[in-house]
């Protein structure tokens, strides 16, 4: 069955004349008829009764005629769904955010690409980076927004976006607020916050074990903003990459001695065709002038 079939069928009932028929469907009486034939074929049984200038519907016709239209109006409703999404109208995009990514790095971002696409729907999903590396193999997720320490799995493709510094998170007053950096052996003596989420808590711990020496963790959590809360009220110092803090009366210093830099990058599966949506998004990232840090002591 082909939809110009059930075109030409509806079009008969609707005039009950081959010929008028024909002429609204622009086509020839005799193509409208081989149509209406070869449906009737398939079908199983006539739907008209033609008597001289008369055309009728038969019963068996009429019994088809509901599904046939339901047939159209899903058939109308997919081009302009499809219309709609190639033109960016209620475009989807599933977008995986690490959950140590500040928020605050994105709004001017996120802001510009409403106003130039106000189509398109982005949902955002918050998670480690290999809970969003398996949404993306997966198919879940069209882009995620992550930074991978060890490298992305070889079936993705990350387009850098911008790097930043990992500092020593405290409160307002503490003495290292007079620094313009502070050491990691210095940072080191202070009761840890430890956030549990952290890509680069393992590369924290081997980086300090090195030393021989160990962080004295006085609270862990999932929560980056309990963390955060709690260096605010003097519970301790954190690590923190620099775009990272949310919470008022937290202050940073970058770490040196080592030097620890991540790259947030926005990721996907390497080879596969983006809708119009994910395409515009992924030509919005790499053209946005992502500001620099400011983690200088300023």
């Amino acid at each position: 069955m082909e939809m110009h079939q059930v075109r030409y069928f509806l079009a008969v009932c609707d005039t009950l004349n081959f010929r008028r028929a024909a002429g609204q469907c622009h086509v020839t009486p005799p193509a409208l008829t081989r149509a209406i034939q070869g449906l009737e074929a398939e079908l199983g049984g006539l739907l008209f009764r033609r008597e001289r200038n008369l055309t009728h519907v038969t019963d068996f016709g009429r019994l088809i005629r509901p599904h046939l239209e339901r047939m159209m109006a899903d058939a109308e409703a997919a081009k302009l769904t499809a219309r709609g999404f190639l033109k960016l109208e209620n475009a989807p995009i599933n977008l995986g955010v690490m959950c140590s990514v500040g928020p605050s790095r994105f709004m001017s971002f996120l802001g510009a690409f409403r106003q130039a696409n106000p189509g398109i729907e982005l949902t955002l999903i918050e998670g480690m980076p290999s809970r969003l590396a398996d949404l993306l193999l997966d198919g879940q997720l069209d882009l995620a927004v992550m930074a991978a320490p060890g490298g992305f799995n070889e079936r993705l493709e990350a387009r850098p976006l911008y790097r930043e510094r990992f500092c020593i998170a405290f409160p307002a007053g503490h003495t290292f607020e007079a620094q313009a950096t502070v050491a990691v052996d210095d940072a080191i003596t202070e009761p840890h916050l430890l956030r549990i989420h952290c890509e680069y808590n393992a590369h924290w711990d081997a980086k300090i074990a090195a030393k021989g020496q160990a962080l004295q963790v006085a609270f862990r959590s999932e929560r980056e903003d309990w963390i955060q809360t709690m260096v605010a009220a003097g519970f301790g110092t954190t690590f923190l990459p620099e775009f990272s803090p949310t919470m008022p009366g937290v202050v940073l210093r970058p770490l040196v001695d080592p030097e620890t830099v991540r790259e947030i990058s926005l990721v996907s599966i390497a080879g596969r065709r983006f809708s119009p949506a994910v395409a515009t998004f992924v030509r919005s990232c790499q053209a946005y002038a992502w500001p620099p840090g400011r983690s200088d002591g300023q």
